[in-house]
């Protein structure tokens, strides 16, 4: 607590989910941002639905840019359920200061074990970064439910470059694992 200010305690939204998800993505907790407008990756800077149209969006013949997210959200939910993508966070609530994963405390996990049992489409489990992936290995990592399940750490879609990740194009290359685990098989 800094200058002796109450942290206050948020909660995660309700998983988006349905029979068709094979990837569940896995975040750690929603940013401010995201709180505010009551969406999942709500700051208009975070690349996460750039990287999903990338990942799953038709390019017209001779077209360079990847195809742009729908505005309407409800259209961006639709759209990653058609290709089989789940959402949720690791973190059901906590104590945070802004936005960033380093400023968690007091986490109490969401039950996974619980929503894979409801899904047992699920193949693949993809971390939206560092956080999410330690977050659940220490609440979940000797859990039965998981372990036929590919667990994927991903690099954050927070804006943010780091040594590896210096752009969406980085990003989109990097998070094409999860696309195998989204088809019919």
């Amino acid at each position: 607590m800094k200058g002796g200010a109450h942290l206050s305690r948020i909660y995660s939204f309700p998983p988006i989910i349905d029979e068709r998800a094979r990837v569940l993505i896995a975040g750690t907790a929603p940013s401010v941002k995201s709180l505010e407008h009551g969406q999942f990756y709500g700051h208009p800077q975070n690349f996460f639905w750039r990287i999903m149209y990338g990942l799953f969006g038709e390019k017209e013949p001779g077209q360079i840019e990847y195809p742009a997210p729908d505005p309407v959200y409800e259209n961006r939910i639709a759209f990653i359920q058609q290709h089989g993508v789940a959402l949720w966070d690791i973190i059901g609530s906590c104590e945070r200061e802004g936005s960033l994963d380093a400023n968690i405390k007091e986490e109490i996990p969401n039950d996974f074990p619980g929503l894979l049992a409801q899904y047992p489409g699920i193949r693949c489990i993809a971390f939206n970064g560092g956080k999410a992936f330690d977050t659940f290995r220490k609440a979940f990592g000797k859990h039965p439910a998981f372990a036929h399940i590919a667990k994927l750490k991903l690099p954050s879609s927070s804006p943010i470059p780091t040594k590896h990740m210096r752009n969406l194009e980085d990003r989109i290359g990097a998070w094409r694992v999860i696309v195998p685990y989204t088809e019919e098989s």
